[in-house]
């Protein structure tokens, strides 16, 4: 059974740094392609950042390339989500969400359709 719990979540000015923590439990964490999703009030979860599981490989939403970075530590089974130079708009639940499938490596899944695993959230907000 896969578990995960994010961790980092807080209000923050506009133009301030988040960083966000996933921890996995269960059994090889190095095979899942992680991801990082959001989901504002009223609105629809949308993809946010995704690694494949040798770390070398990321995808990002156009909203936030240039100032978001996902990375993994597979030792530690976490994934973390630094975001900097955050906007009003990236104001919304941030999720973490797991997926099993056997993808070639340079591939990264967007769709929430293809993670299988989610935690429960954590809330930022971005307001001066």
């Amino acid at each position: 059974q896969v578990r995960l719990v994010e961790s980092g979540g807080g209000l923050v000015p506009p133009g301030g740094s988040l960083n966000l923590s996933c921890a996995f439990s269960g059994r090889t964490f190095s095979q899942y392609t992680m991801g990082w999703f959001r989901q504002s009030l009223g609105k629809d979860r949308d993809f946010v950042s995704a690694i494949g599981w040798s770390g070398v490989y990321t995808r990002y939403a156009d909203s936030v390339k240039g100032r978001f970075t996902i990375s993994r530590d597979n030792d530690k089974k976490m994934v973390y989500l630094q975001m900097s130079d955050l906007k009003p708009e990236d104001t919304a639940t941030y999720y973490c969400a797991a997926d099993i499938s056997d993808y070639d490596p340079m591939f990264v899944p967007e769709s929430k359709k293809d993670f299988d695993y989610w935690g429960q959230g954590t809330q930022v907000t971005v307001s001066s």
